[in-house]
């Protein structure tokens, strides 16, 4: 068995615990809410005490913590989320209704991010202490204070209410139109990613800047090499381990701030899922949404260390 391999395999045994414990947090968090099952469930109907002991009894809210947290844990393992109390269909359809979109979304901003990232922190880099330089560590000073919902505003604003270039809202599925959904997509998107592009684009010009001062980038140009080949051949994938790790850490942020950019685009997703069950007191909808975005999470984060891996072969020796 190679190191890579073993590497690999001690990485995924961790996530057996890890995921483990994520469901006894959501667990716990969720039964000691303000919000009653029960209650929800008849949400409107005026129910009598014996109509909510009945529910309680036949869905087992009675039994002690521990016999409830197993048959929790059973019925995830058997795909099953729960019932929404609000429309009496299986969490697990509406979150596969919302996550793809999600998902869409998560992952332009994420592209649009790393590449922001890259083209900025290399050039400033390149052009360290010069115009270019200072310009680009200005704009990304402010991209990393800038929140995202008020960039948000401020695109819907100045791009979608007044020039008219993008809708202000909505959705248009890509099976239908892959240039409408570009145009609805394309705000959102760019909202959610500027301040991760911002903030990687000050790492990678940190590690480009470190990685050029190395003797043997000098030694490199000094024979003859072409600068742009020995910046794109050694120095970008060996300055490349540190943003990474911060690119693993932000993709929580890209999953969280969805929620709110959702919220304001309208866009029917994980995150207006959420803000509905929560403003309508649905509670397995709550809970199905945080479990499936903190699976997805520590996923990515698999994904990540694997590209670990692919980017610095030293790590596969550690």
């Amino acid at each position: 068995m190679t190191a890579v391999v073993r590497i690999l395999l001690r990485r995924v045994a961790l996530l057996v615990p890890l995921l483990l414990g994520i469901v006894l947090f959501v667990f716990v968090v969720m039964r000691f809410s303000d919000v009653d099952p029960a209650s929800a469930f008849f949400q409107g109907a005026n129910p009598t005490a014996r109509q909510l002991h009945e529910f309680r009894e036949r869905n087992g809210l009675l039994d002690p913590l521990p016999v409830r947290y197993v048959r929790f844990v059973g019925d995830l393992l058997h795909g099953d989320l729960g019932t929404s109390a609000l429309t009496r269909a299986p969490v697990l359809d509406q979150v596969g209704t919302a996550l793809p979109l999600t998902l869409q979304l998560t992952f332009l901003g994420l592209a649009v991010a790393v590449v922001t990232a890259l083209a900025g922190g290399v050039t400033a880099a390149v052009y360290r202490d010069r115009l270019p330089d200072q310009v680009i560590r200005v704009v990304s000073l402010v991209g990393v204070a800038a929140p995202g919902f008020w960039l948000a505003l401020l695109m819907i604003q100045y791009l979608a209410v007044d020039p008219g270039w993008f809708p202000a809202g909505g959705y248009v599925n890509p099976a239908d139109s892959v240039t409408g959904w570009l145009r609805t997509m394309a705000l959102p998107a760019v909202a959610l990613s500027l301040p991760v592009a911002a903030q990687l684009t000050r790492i990678v010009r940190t590690s480009v800047v470190e990685e050029l001062d190395k003797d043997y980038v000098r030694t490199a140009i000094g024979s003859g090499l072409p600068p742009l080949v020995v910046v794109g051949r050694n120095v970008l994938r060996n300055a490349l381990v540190n943003p990474l790790t911060v690119l693993g850490l932000r993709v929580g942020y890209l999953l969280g701030g969805a929620v709110v950019i959702e919220t304001i685009f309208s866009l029917p997703g994980m995150g207006k899922l959420m803000i509905d069950a929560v403003q309508n007191g649905d509670p397995a909808v709550v809970q199905g949404v945080v479990l499936t975005t903190a699976t997805g999470f520590v996923v990515v984060n698999l994904v990540i260390d694997i590209l670990y891996l692919l980017v610095n072969p030293r790590l596969r020796t550690g």
